[in-house]
């Protein structure tokens, strides 16, 4: 893909307030519902056109399935931006490196931008801040979420610290016009409404979330985010937590949350339906999107065009089959979670005990243990 060009200094398009009204978020609210309701007028004009000929093509069946995923996406955006709305987040603000984690999640995003044709270019300085690490983690992935669905060019990334006073400072910059449209002649254009998308709505509260500054800035088809992280990590640091005290860290904070992992997605790995079910269930109050494959085939198909951010699996589908795509996976992102669903007596392990990385759980425990262990496998690896 080829290079933006360096847009020309302009005034900031949006002057960010501390918090958003109630005016505001009654036009989020809106926003959200239009965004639902479009694709599924789409998907039930192919559903009327299949009952009325009873049959569908390709193509149709492909529009059909991009209209469910964009309203059951827009649904999972109305779960995270009423996360951060209702005032029930307790943030844990501890030592980030955010180079690292900015690493990870590229590098578990590298099959969907690969798919997209989109290249990410990187120049990341060595920086570390203090923040809640999930919500930090949920921050750069609404960031690449909004920047991949805009961008007609490559997407380039870069993090620094300003002079003085020292600010980590993460810029984006992307062309949200072809750039073969871009022109220095003429009135200037408006840029496009999906640069205002429930995307950018849920990049920015999360942002102002965590303190910091979401300043865009739009000139000639050009778009650069720059994102301000006032709390540089000092030199030195207290000594981290035990892992005692980090599971109870994440217990006390599932217990003050409000829907704690909104926005992350697991994929559940099981021939059986009834399993499936029991691991859904258990997950059904954390706010995640889950999805749910019968067979390691299904599995790789899913994984192929992005990864989600677990694989819950069942060991009686462990084979070679399942192992390579472990290990395709792991080679890809290697801070992936992996949760192993057992029969029978187990006890549960976080995957820092287990030789493979591998967490394993036992079927019985699903419903009291799973929400835990997932917090702690995902905490751990931001």
């Amino acid at each position: 893909m080829s290079t933006p060009p360096s847009p020309a200094p302009v005034s900031a398009a949006n002057d960010v307030m501390p918090e958003p009204t109630p005016v505001q978020w009654a036009d989020i609210v809106q926003q959200l519902g239009a965004e639902i309701a479009g694709p599924l007028s789409a998907a039930l004009e192919q559903i009327q056109n299949l009952a009325t000929t009873g049959q569908i093509d390709r193509r149709g069946l492909r529009l059909l399935r991009r209209s469910v995923d964009d309203a059951r996406t827009a649904g999972m955006l109305g779960q995270q931006l009423a996360r951060l709305a209702s005032g029930r987040l307790r943030l844990n603000r501890e030592r980030q490196h955010l180079t690292q984690m900015l690493r990870n999640v590229l590098a578990q995003r590298s099959r969907e931008t690969q798919a997209r044709g989109v290249q990410v270019r990187q120049s990341l300085k060595p920086v570390e801040i203090w923040a809640d690490g999930a919500l930090l983690f949920a921050l750069l992935n609404a960031l690449m979420d909004w920047a991949l669905a805009n961008t007609h060019s490559s997407v380039d990334l870069r993090l620094d610290l300003t002079p003085w006073p020292v600010k980590a400072r993460l810029s984006c910059r992307f062309a949200h016009r072809s750039l073969d449209l871009l022109s220095d002649e003429g009135p200037a254009q408006e840029p496009p409404s999906a640069l205002d998308s429930l995307a950018w709505r849920l990049l920015e509260q999360t942002a102002i979330t965590l303190g910091v500054l979401p300043l865009r800035e739009q000139e000639a088809g050009i778009t650069l985010l720059t994102l301000e992280f006032n709390q540089l990590a000092p030199d030195e640091a207290p000594p981290p937590d035990s892992t005692h005290a980090k599971l109870e860290a994440e217990a006390e904070r599932m217990g003050g949350n409000s829907r704690p992992l909104a926005g992350c997605q697991v994929l559940i790995l099981a021939a059986q339906r009834e399993l499936r079910a029991e691991a859904q269930a258990a997950l059904r109050h954390m706010g995640m999107l889950v999805d749910t494959v019968a067979s390691v085939a299904e599995a790789e198909q899913f994984c192929h065009d992005g990864l989600p951010h677990v694989l819950l699996f069942d060991a009686a589908l462990r084979d070679d089959a399942l192992l390579q795509m472990v290990a395709g996976i792991a080679q890809d992102a290697p801070d992936f979670a992996f949760v192993e669903m057992f029969d029978g007596e187990h006890r549960t392990q976080l995957s820092t005990a287990t030789a493979d990385g591998v967490a394993r759980i036992s079927r019985r425990h699903l419903a009291d243990a799973l929400p835990q262990l997932l917090m702690f496998e995902l905490s751990k690896r931001h």
